[in-house]
């Protein structure tokens, strides 16, 4: 099958991945949309596993205040160097990000941050396991490994901190 240049541009507005990678992609599948996609998202979960043990040393905090002003959240988010640090793809993650906290109000990074004697649901107290607010068919674990593949780089949610006016826990 002919892979045209308007599917190829198709699957990378979808996925994000790069020129060669969707053409690649189309080309295994015959040039099936639903099933290129699919394997680039698999490609990109191979590629976020294998950056998983990079060292993680630049990043950035992000704040967010929701419009009352009654609840706010600070995230640290890291990655490998300071370029991914400033591109729009990382920026717009860190924002993100904080709006979740802010929403959903996590209590864990990730699962293995809970005691092992709490009774709580790790896929509400986990942020990393918590369906993403903007497109909860995701997970936020899933968002995050989309961009490490936009990216090519390790990122990681160091912590998190979520203020709510009145409330004493802290």
């Amino acid at each position: 099958m002919q892979i045209s240049t308007e599917m190829i541009k198709q699957l990378r507005e979808q996925s994000g991945a790069g020129i060669m990678d969707c053409r690649s992609a189309l080309s295994g599948t015959e040039g099936d949309m639903e099933k290129a996609l699919q394997l680039l998202k698999e490609k990109g979960l191979v590629a976020a596993k294998k950056r998983s043990e990079r060292a993680t040393t630049q990043g950035l905090i992000e704040a967010y205040i929701h419009t009352a002003g009654r609840i706010g959240a600070m995230v640290e988010i890291n990655c490998e160097t300071d370029f991914v640090a400033r591109t729009d793809e990382f920026r717009e993650l860190a924002h993100s990000l904080a709006m979740q906290v802010a929403a959903l109000s996590p209590q864990f990074v990730s699962e293995d941050k809970v005691p092992q004697e709490a009774d709580i649901d790790p896929k509400e107290a986990c942020l990393l396991l918590q369906p993403y607010i903007k497109d909860p068919a995701k997970t936020v674990n899933d968002v995050i490994v989309e961009v490490i593949a936009k990216t090519g780089e390790n990122i990681r949610v160091r912590r998190f901190v979520r203020y709510e006016l009145g409330n004493q826990e802290l």
